[in-house]
């Protein structure tokens, strides 16, 4: 898997990747910190709603932006998106108001929603050989695992001699120094964009294609499945820790950590399982495993069970969404041309991100109003419905290309 890393064009990107999650790992623990300074036990309906927007954003501006810059330079696209999100996390320790929570948020998210289709497509281009490229994707779900494993611990040792108002100051510190290493980095030269149609065709192409594609149907259905379980995580984590188990700050954060661990170990194991098995066969466990492990945590929460019970679920549900998020790519890239190929990977980011405007919602203010295990239940239902869905829509038959590495000729 580290083969890849000696191509000096990935090793850059990666590691302006790495920086950039690091830093966006201590916004995450920052902002649910935050939300309970400002909301106390209402903390999960204020951080809901703050994620809420945020997927508007992702939902609703990346595609637009996508037909606008697609003709700039890559290069500058991902370092303009970089500077604006440092400038906005300059901003976030000077909130008082939920309500500026939430404008900024809107702003910070409109940024990367421009920064990272734009991001992941570029990968393609610099690693053209589809095991590479596996590789390479492990590699990336690995360095988004940092933000739910190594910024958390990174997080609890930082908030033994700050505030966390000032771990917001790590999140401008990551975005400048993913800024200053892509503007030092050879990328690809860019095929010549032709654009053909009006803004709405080129901003709503990449989810036609998505319609008529049976195994792109199936991974849309998985992505609510990922939706369920990370919402539950994200929103409710700190009213857990804080809360129903009473845990400090410290405990926040070493629950996420067992969220990005669960991750992490599905992410290494991904390559070599998929050079035996289908692309089909280990994203319907994942999302199997995902339906379990919410099943499990209404279980956990309504019977009033330990809380190293709940840090195993964590792990589970961190393995299942990397089941499914790290080989999606592949399938993404399987079917797209050239020419649509920056499209279906915004499509996948925006539409993959509309799940969250569902499931942010329930996990907040379900929570908050009819109680965590009520939560609980109903995303376990949305993963187990959603899984269901996929299975019908992306048929064993259907598979185009999605064949493990040791089967083709």
């Amino acid at each position: 898997m580290l083969q890849v890393l000696a191509i000096r064009t990935f090793r850059k990107l990666f590691t302006a990747q790495i920086v950039a999650l690091l830093g966006t790992g201590l916004l995450t623990v920052a902002l649910g910190l935050l939300a309970f300074d400002l909301a106390g036990a209402q903390a999960g309906a204020v951080l809901g709603t703050a994620l809420t927007i945020k997927m508007l954003a992702y939902v609703f501006v990346a595609p637009v932006m996508a037909a606008l810059v697609e003709k700039l330079p890559k290069k500058a696209v991902l370092v303009g998106a970089d500077l604006i999100r440092g400038g906005i996390a300059l901003m976030l320790p000077a909130v008082d108001q939920a309500w500026q929570i939430y404008v900024l948020v809107f702003v910070l998210q409109s940024a990367s929603a421009t920064f990272t289709p734009a991001f992941q497509s570029l990968i393609p281009a610099v690693l053209p050989d589809e095991r590479q490229y596996t590789r390479a994707l492990s590699l990336s779900r690995l360095a988004y695992d940092l933000e739910s494993l190594v910024s958390p611990a990174l997080a609890a040792a930082l908030l033994s001699v700050m505030t966390f108002h000032e771990l917001f100051l790590g999140t401008v510190a990551g975005f400048m120094f993913s800024a200053a290493l892509v503007v030092t980095t050879q990328l690809p030269t860019a095929t010549a964009v032709k654009q053909e149609g009006s803004l709405w065709h080129r901003t709503t192409l990449g989810a036609r294609i998505f319609a008529k594609t049976p195994e792109l149907r199936g991974l849309l259905a998985l992505n609510l499945a990922v939706a369920a379980a990370t919402a539950l995580v994200l929103v409710n984590t700190v009213v857990y820790a804080r809360d129903l188990f009473a845990g400090s700050n410290a405990d926040v954060a070493i629950a996420l950590a067992c969220f990005g661990a669960g991750s992490m170990a599905a992410a290494l194991s991904t390559p070599r399982a998929l050079d035996r098995i289908a692309d089909r066969s280990l994203m319907m466990t994942g999302a199997a495993l995902l339906g379990l492990g919410l099943a499990g945590t209404f279980v956990l929460l309504a019977t009033a069970g330990p809380w190293h019970i709940l840090l195993g679920l964590w792990v589970a549900l961190g393995a299942g969404t990397s089941m499914i998020s790290t080989p999606s790519a592949r399938l993404l890239r399987r079917s797209a041309t050239e020419s649509t190929r920056t499209r279906i990977f915004t499509a996948q980011f925006s539409l993959s991100h509309a799940c969250f405007i569902i499931t942010y919602p329930v996990a907040g203010w379900i929570g908050a109003s009819a109680g965590q295990p009520a939560a609980a239940a109903v995303l376990a239902l949305v993963a187990m419905i959603s899984t269901v869905a996929a299975l019908k829509f992306w048929p064993a038959a259907a598979r185009t290309g999605a064949e493990p590495a040791s089967r083709k000729g």
